[in-house]
């Protein structure tokens, strides 16, 4: 099942394209994700969609791209923030006041 990797430790120069091509070597990538800053700079971490996460992780976690050991872990659910639908958080809200 495709699901999504976290790689951190990313050289800065890196683009999706070379991120993809390394990912290849491990299994199918299905899309590639590096995050930048507002003026468009990497911040050197991204994430790779792959069909087999486990195989990708295990061979990829700790080998170097561009001289720098990568992590590569499985990806956590994205938090919405304030803590869930509503928007309310810990802290509530009109709601919850009495």
């Amino acid at each position: 099942m495709a699901e999504k990797v976290f790689v951190k430790n990313l050289p800065h120069d890196t683009t999706e394209e070379v991120l993809k091509e390394h990912f290849s070597t491990a299994g199918q990538v299905l899309s590639v994700k590096i995050i930048r800053d507002q003026r468009g700079r990497s911040r050197c971490f991204g994430f790779v969609e792959v069909e087999e996460p486990d195989a990708v992780i295990e061979a990829l976690d700790g080998k170097e791209l561009g001289k720098r050991p990568l992590k590569v872990a499985r990806a956590r659910p994205q938090v919405m923030p304030g803590g869930g639908p509503g928007g309310r958080g810990r802290r509530g809200g009109p709601r919850d006041r009495r």
